[in-house]
């Protein structure tokens, strides 16, 4: 159509539109663009792997510390657990104060996030389907809890394509811990294979054999110019295939990224307060870690990167999933998160960046609010909290509630289908009409389910 428009000048417009990845086709599959308008360009998903306690971090609930000690099941109805090892109701360890204007209260386990609360809206009132770690991972990333489809990420570049040229549309900063699931959390399942995360380390090269092994310039080139033309003597005689084409834009993209990974690893490049304020100085090593993944998201964000996910460093002993020794364990994975996250949310601020770049911190599930054995909580998938900032939300907001020990929600009850559907509108996306036709049905991110949180949209 552009072609024969004004005598072939559309044409032109047309060349150009193909040349940007943000808008051309990609493997066979039309990017549908936005639907409505876009309040987030970017998402930084800050993954925190095991499962946060709501009631000893945004959640606080004074009947725990009346009856501390007492049997849960005079109390209120117990639902069974994943190891049925119940001991008795459990006080948070840590006291809750009120912050800013907004007066949302954080425990003590945050005093660096608490100081953005303003900027957050906390949703206490999230529920999951699962209760296992694996089946709930893959529900949080891909709204099912089977393995094998596409996560949130895949989804959102599949329907607004990346900015970024010479970056992946999707990364995930690995912190050293392999979440339950594994590389199927962050996979593009159906889609089209060029839409799956890109594994990046917060360290060093970032990806593996990023340098070119060829001494002589032109010659990795004149090599991909090869593959690309045997390639195409494959789709002459067998048609296009996902695998081949996906293959082809996976080697064009190495290529540009040779040049384009070490400036964005570059963070010598950062001023040194920056680095301090994110805690690159840390005498705790995993904070450094987390403070490289935070400082690297911001990085990606700002050159286009569309989705990037950030997964937890390891602190020694299990992520926040703490069966036993609460105490140690949360303080441990919370040192390690707490200073670099408020940094980003200040930094983004500063940069200008935040009104368009959502941040997402969630967990799979939320602990119960008795103990496993002594000193642990088990998993509760019945009520727990997230929060997001930026891109659209409405800051300083709490949505939702849990019961009166923080064991199910009662107010608001929000399904990840939500969060995800969520998500999506806010960077422009209808996600009832974000779809790709596979096995006989339309299949989208948010199943047959999903409403959009407008309550938590400025």
């Amino acid at each position: 159509m552009l072609t024969n428009c004004a005598s072939g000048f559309g044409a032109i417009a047309l060349a150009g539109l193909q040349s940007d990845a943000a808008f051309a086709s990609v493997s066979g599959q039309p990017l549908h663009g936005p639907h409505h308008a876009v309040r987030a360009k970017n998402v930084i998903f800050l993954y925190m792997d095991g499962g946060p306690s709501q009631i000893d971090t945004f959640d606080p609930k004074p009947m725990l510390a009346k009856f501390d000690g007492k049997d849960p099941s005079k109390l209120f109805n117990v639902e069974p657990t994943q190891f049925n090892n119940n001991g008795n109701v459990l006080a948070s360890p840590w006291k809750f104060n009120q912050y800013g204007e907004s007066g949302i209260p954080v425990s003590d386990l945050f005093p660096h996030v608490a100081t953005c609360v303003d900027e957050l809206a906390v949703m206490r009132s999230m529920v999951s389907e699962f209760p296992e770690h694996t089946f709930a991972n893959y529900f949080l990333h891909s709204g099912s809890g089977l393995q094998g489809r596409p996560s949130m990420g895949a989804w959102v570049n599949y329907g607004l394509g990346s900015e970024c040229q010479n970056l992946p549309g999707f990364v995930v900063i690995n912190g050293g811990l392999i979440p339950p699931g594994g590389l199927d959390c962050f996979g593009s399942g159906f889609l089209p294979a060029s839409y799956q995360g890109s594994i990046f380390k917060p360290s060093g090269s970032g990806v593996a054999n990023i340098d070119p092994t060829e001494k002589i310039a032109g010659r990795q080139r004149q090599k991909l110019d090869l593959i690309a033309k045997l390639d195409g003597f494959a789709v002459d005689n067998f048609g296009a295939h996902d695998s081949l084409d996906s293959a082809i834009r996976n080697y064009e993209l190495a290529y540009a990224m040779q040049m384009a990974v070490p400036e964005v690893m570059s963070l010598a490049d950062e001023p040194g307060y920056l680095q301090k304020q994110y805690g690159m100085e840390s005498e705790y090593e995993p904070t450094r870690t987390y403070a490289a993944q935070c400082l690297l998201a911001r990085r990606m964000i700002e050159r286009g990167v569309r989705f990037v996910e950030l997964t937890c460093p390891s602190v020694g002993g299990d992520r926040w999933d703490q069966h036993s020794n609460l105490k140690q364990g949360h303080e441990n994975n919370a040192r390690a998160v707490d200073q670099p996250i408020a940094a980003l949310l200040k930094d983004l601020r500063a940069r200008g960046l935040l009104d368009e770049t959502l941040v997402v911190w969630a967990g799979e599930f939320g602990r119960t609010p008795f103990a496993q054995g002594k000193n642990g909580r088990d998993h509760n998938p019945f009520g727990f909290t997230i929060w997001m900032a930026g891109g659209g939300v409405k800051p300083g907001t709490i949505y939702g509630a849990t019961d009166e020990f923080g064991y199910k929600a009662v107010e608001n009850r929000t399904e990840i289908h939500d969060l995800h559907a969520t998500m999506l509108h806010l960077m422009g996306v209808d996600h009832t009409r974000s779809t790709l036709r596979f096995s006989g049905r339309d299949m989208r991110l948010t199943d047959v389910k999903g409403h959009v949180i407008h309550d938590v949209i400025a």
